[in-house]
């Protein structure tokens, strides 16, 4: 079946609920994509792998996306082992009350994905009955993966910058730039910014001192380097000395030691 044909097929199944079918991008790879209401979330999935001809029998993933103030998407992705097309499922709840029904009984495997979407971005998934931790210590606050989350990593430690698209033609360097999400200078709590993500000292406390740059010392101009003196003409002056165990040139008079007549 085509995406197109799959899309269909499975809207036809859920009437008279209000299903809307598309076809993602990725040309040879698009896949049938069908947006459903949350109430339908759990009848869309049971669905698409119990009629034979979608016969989509492998839950592949299952995730979320920040859509902000729109809600949360929570996305399926279906794969029919036997048939080989695969099915996008998307539903979208709301902000405030980020809940769905849990479609573990449908795909045992369901679990960890639910369980890590739930930690993540704060979705519960009702009937799923063990939304431990599976990913963060069970002391961690938030949800990593929402959009207004801010990451201290960026703010603790300077966010190295980007070229800019001509830079390196126009011999400059990396710019410090402050990644989205992350606040301005002072604006994260009591914890001083360090040096080089807005510049040196700045923050409610102070940040820490720039290592002063290692000075070295001027190298001479070309014209005011010391003269070499002129070295000797070949035979003028005396002979110099050989060098202590050194060996004689081969022709060379060999002086008498002592006791030698």
């Amino acid at each position: 079946m085509t995406p197109e044909e799959v899309g269909r097929r499975l809207v036809a199944l859920l009437a008279p609920v209000e299903a809307t079918a598309s076809v993602s991008g990725g040309q040879g790879y698009a896949r049938a994509t069908v947006d459903v209401p949350p109430a339908s979330w759990a009848d869309a999935v049971r669905a698409a792998r119990d009629d034979a001809e979608l016969g989509c029998d492998f839950l592949d993933w299952l995730s979320a996306v920040d859509e902000l103030a729109d809600g949360f998407d929570v996305v399926a992705h279906l794969w029919s082992v036997r048939h080989r097309h695969g099915l996008l499922l998307r539903t979208r709840v709301p902000r405030d009350t980020p809940v769905v029904v849990s479609v573990v009984d449908v795909f045992p495997g369901a679990a960890w994905h639910e369980r890590e979407t739930h930690e993540m971005f704060g979705i519960d998934f009702a009937g799923h009955g063990e939304l431990r931790p599976l990913l963060l210590p069970p002391e961690f606050e938030g949800h990593p993966l929402r959009k207004e989350f801010v990451l201290a990593s960026r703010v603790a430690k300077p966010w190295p910058g980007a070229k800019e698209p001509g830079e390196s033609e126009a011999g400059g360097g990396r710019r410090p730039i402050r990644p989205p999400g992350v606040p301005a200078p002072g604006e994260w709590g009591t914890t001083p910014t360090p040096a080089g993500a807005a510049g040196a000292g700045e923050g409610p406390r102070g940040g820490t001192p720039a290592r002063p740059a290692r000075e070295r010392p001027a190298r001479p101009a070309p014209g005011a380097r010391p003269a070499r003196p002129p070295r000797p003409e070949p035979g003028a002056g005396s002979r110099p000395e050989p060098e202590a165990g050194s060996r004689p040139e081969a022709g060379s008079p060999r002086e008498p030691e002592a006791g030698e007549s």
